[in-house]
């Protein structure tokens, strides 16, 4: 891979990033709900999501999607309903006041930030078939494949959390 098609990847994740989808509005009522701490716990999880997604895209998963209306639909639902789950804790969550100090619970809030980034970002089967349209075009078949495809996971991984670490920002 060139520096070139490195850059055009870099450029091309970062304006894919910054549109606003149910990530970015997830990171961000994190930030103002629970605070910078579960948005970045949120980002990490959403990153860890977008890895697997790469993975599962580049073992063929996306094809399987896309062949399949009835599962492609069922994958979408599975995140419509995770999605409508999450908004319904964080209606809940903004009618308790509490002042709680117990570590178990900022251990237990935090995971919950990290697991809300990470199947909000597995569940959503358009990003698989779009890592497996995405990511060829900036790849060379006469290089190797494994070590172009770990590049641009850990670009794309670095992008997202920048991107998403300034609309955590910004929101708190």
């Amino acid at each position: 891979m060139s520096v070139e098609m490195w850059l055009a990847f870099v450029v091309a994740s970062s304006v894919l990033t910054v549109i606003p989808g149910p990530c970015v509005l997830l990171v961000v009522s994190q930030a103002l709900t629970k605070g910078m701490s579960a948005a970045v716990k949120c980002i990490m999880g959403d990153i860890v999501g977008c890895v697997a997604l790469m993975l599962l895209s580049l073992m063929g998963v996306g094809v399987i999607l896309a062949a399949s209306a009835t599962l492609f639909s069922l994958f979408k639902w599975l995140g419509v309903i995770y999605m409508a789950y999450l908004g319904y804790c964080q209606i809940v969550d903004a009618r308790k006041i509490r002042l709680e100090k117990d570590e178990q619970h900022k251990i237990s809030a935090s995971m919950s930030s990290f697991k809300a980034g990470f199947f909000a970002s597995l569940l959503n089967p358009k990003a698989i078939i779009f890592y497996m349209a995405f990511l060829p075009q900036f790849m060379n078949p006469e290089n190797s494949a494994v070590l172009q495809f770990s590049i641009l996971i850990v670009t794309s991984s670095v992008v997202v959390g920048v991107i998403l670490l300034g609309y955590a920002l910004i929101a708190s």
